[in-house]
Formats: structure tokens, C-alpha cells, sequence
């Protein structure tokens, strides 16, 4: 069955259909990830984006429970030049076809995601339609120009109800903006004691759980739809030790009066060199973001830049500087990739440990 991709300027790429049987909108992005596919699918900081796979192969070890991200992805649509046609691998449960064709996600197959990627890195990220026919293709791309795809994306897919995640050491409260699942296997490998609560909790609902840290999670979207948070992160900060996370870090940065902008096409991939400006160790890092953190509006009497980009020179990390409150724009986590930065959980445990000692002593 024949499939198309649409983008806003007009152009069409013909390929072949898998995955379910629906035609969907959404911002075109890519991933440089050789690995992955699963958590990048079910990751919901890809919440209404369509995906390119740049590896010109995906689904050769199927699909298993353990790698899912999130348990209801919210992914458009996915693109790559070729699936397997038969996966192997001893841990896989199903497919890749059928696990997207259960979930409702459509596939696009056979199209040159060379050439397709090419031009997103050149005009920068684009809307498009997967569809069934390109017989009105230039009605579609107009429709698609006038199409805001990722306004208030966040409360599609944060949790509407605080849950546990029970542990017994320290006690974290996560604030979910779209949180991946292997967060909260860091913080379970360290025994936290975990609460998942709703990204438009207060900081008054915060306190009241008596938590000895706050974790900002990533998600989806444009940082500055979540204008709502920013009293809380403010509030917070003055208290309890906070760590923010990838949308976390843009949030946090954006309370404490810096400015985000848009990228030309993100940084979404495995392979992105970071350094840490103490230091001067370079980390390889996971990364999947559109937005970033404007150097220039960083007020220095309140942030530090701590982490800085090697390729393109963005602010990956800040601290602040009265309070214990940091954060990250890489995913530390790295599900999957390198887990050269995964220390920094436990940087994050020692800032926590060394509050609770000081207010046990005090």
C-alpha cells in the first residue's frame, strides 16, 4: 500500500505504508540514534512529531515490555528506509509493525531519509501530513503552514493524578512533564521513594509532602506554555533541592528569568558531545529537544552555565546560585545510549543527603 509524506513547502516522498492504517499531522524531526527505536517511539517528548530514523534500518530486534518509556505513546507517525522484515532477539515480545499498527501509530517505508533529512537540516524543522493520497498535496501543505502542532502538549500526556513509586531511602517528588520511565529506574536504583505529580502542581502542594528533593522532568513542546510552573519552580527552589531535566532545564531556566528559542531542527540522538565547564570532561550524551536556553538573557547574579554543547555551543547545563537547584538539558538517564553523565543522579542524591544531614543537625 502506497503512503506519502507531505511537508508545508509542497514536497512529496512516496514510500510504503506499515504500522496502522490512518493518516496523521505533526512536526517532522529526525534522530542520528543507530539503537533505540523503541524508547524514541514511546518517549514522550515526541508527543505530535512525526519521526525520521536516520539509521537506515529499524525494528531488527522487535519490541519488548522492558524498553518502553512510556506505556502510551503519543508519537504521530515514524519514517525510516527499512524495516526488518524478520526481527530476532531473545528478549523481543512483537514487531515493531504490529506494536505501531496496536497503538495507531502509521509508518512510512522506502522514501530516501537522506534526502528527507537534508532538507530539515537545511530549512530547519517542518510540518507534515502522512496520507494515503498526495492528489492534494498543495491544499494539504497550506492546511499544514497555518497548523500550531505543539501548543499545550504537556497536559496531553502528563499524569491527571499523583502516584507512588515506592522506595525507601529519600523521598522525590517528580514533576511530570511527560517523564521517561527510565528516570524513575534511576531513582528507583537508588532507592528513592518516589511521587509522580501532575505538571501543574503547586509549590504549596509540593511542600505539604515534606519531599527532600524535586525533580523536573522532560516532556514535550514549547518551555514557554508552561508559564503556569514558573511560580512554583521560584517557591521550590528557596526550600528543597531541585534537578531539572531536558523541558526541566528550560523550565527552570525560564523561572529564574532566562529566555528559550526555537532551534533550527533540535538535537535528538545518542552522540552529543557535552563538556562540563569545571571540569573539562566531555561527556557523549542522549539528547531530544527543539528548544533551547538563549545564553545571552542568563542573569549571572542568578544562574551559572555549567555544561556547554561542543558542536553548537548550547547551554546544557545551569546551577543556580543561592540555591541547591540544577539542571541538565541531556537526559542523564540516556535510554538508550551512552551513560557517560548517569553520575549526575547521584550528584543530585549527594546535594539531597547533605540537606537532610544539615536539617537533622540544625
Amino acid at each position: 500500500m502506497k503512503r506519502y509524506l507531505i511537508l508545508e513547502d509542497g514536497t512529496v516522498f512516496a514510500g510504503e505504508a506499515f504500522g496502522a492504517d490512518k493518516e496523521c499531522d505533526g512536526e517532522v524531526v529526525f534522530s542520528t540514534g543507530m539503537t533505540g527505536y523503541q524508547e524514541a517511539i514511546t518517549d514522550q517528548s515526541y508527543a505530535n512529531q512525526i519521526l525520521v530514523f536516520t539509521n537506515p534500518l529499524i525494528g531488527n530486534y522487535g519490541v519488548t515490555l522492558e524498553d518502553y518509556e512510556s506505556m502510551q505513546p503519543h508519537i504521530r507517525g515514524v519514517i525510516c528506509r527499512e524495516v526488518a522484515h524478520h526481527p530476532c532477539n531473545w528478549r523481543m515480545q512483537d514487531t515493531l509493525p504490529n506494536f505501531l499498527q496496536q497503538n495507531g501509530i502509521p509508518g512510512l517505508k522506502g522514501i530516501d531519509t537522506r534526502q528527507l533529512v537534508r532538507k530539515l537540516r537545511q530549512h530547519g524543522t517542518l510540518r507534515g501530513r502522512l496520507a494515503d493520497s498526495s492528489d492534494q498535496a498543495e491544499q494539504i501543505a497550506a492546511s499544514l503552514r497555518k497548523k500550531n502542532l505543539t501548543k499545550d502538549i504537556i497536559s496531553q500526556v502528563s499524569t491527571k493524578t499523583p502516584f507512588p513509586n515506592p522506595g525507601t531511602k529519600r523521598n522525590i517528588v517528580l514533576i511530570d512533564f511527560g517523564f521517561k520511565n527510565s528516570i524513575l529506574q534511576e531513582l528507583a536504583r537508588r532507592d528513592c521513594n518516589v511521587i509522580v505529580m501532575p505538571y501543574d502542581t503547586t509549590a504549596e502542594q509540593i511542600l505539604n509532602l515534606k519531599p527532600d528533593g524535586v525533580l523536573l522532568s522532560n516532556g514535550p513542546g514549547d518551555p514557554k506554555d508552561m508559564a503556569a510552573a514558573f511560580p512554583m519552580v521560584r517557591e521550590v527552589e528557596k526550600h528543597l533541592p531541585l534537578f531539572g531535566i531536558c523541558m526541566g532545564h528550560q523550565v527552570f531556566a525560564l523561572a529564574n528569568g532566562a529566555d528559550t528559542y526555537k532551534m533550527k531542527f533540535g538535537h535528538r540522538g545518542f552522540n552529543h558531545p557535552v563538556r562540563d565547564i569545571a571540569t573539562g570532561r566531555i561527556d557523549f550524551t542522549s539528547q531530544n529537544h527543539g528548544y533551547a536556553v538563549d545564553p545571552k538573557s542568563i542573569d549571572p547574579d542568578k544562574l551559572m552555565v555549567t555544561r556547554v554543547e561542543i558542536n553548537d555551543g548550547t547551554v546544557e547545563g545551569l546551577q543556580h546560585r543561592h540555591y541547591p537547584a540544577f539542571s541538565v538539558q541531556f537526559h542523564p538517564d540516556a535510554a538508550p545510549g551512552p551513560h557517560d553523565a548517569v553520575s549526575i543522579f547521584d550528584d543530585f542524591m549527594t546535594i539531597v543527603d547533605q540537606r537532610r544531614k544539615e536539617e537533622s543537625n540544625a
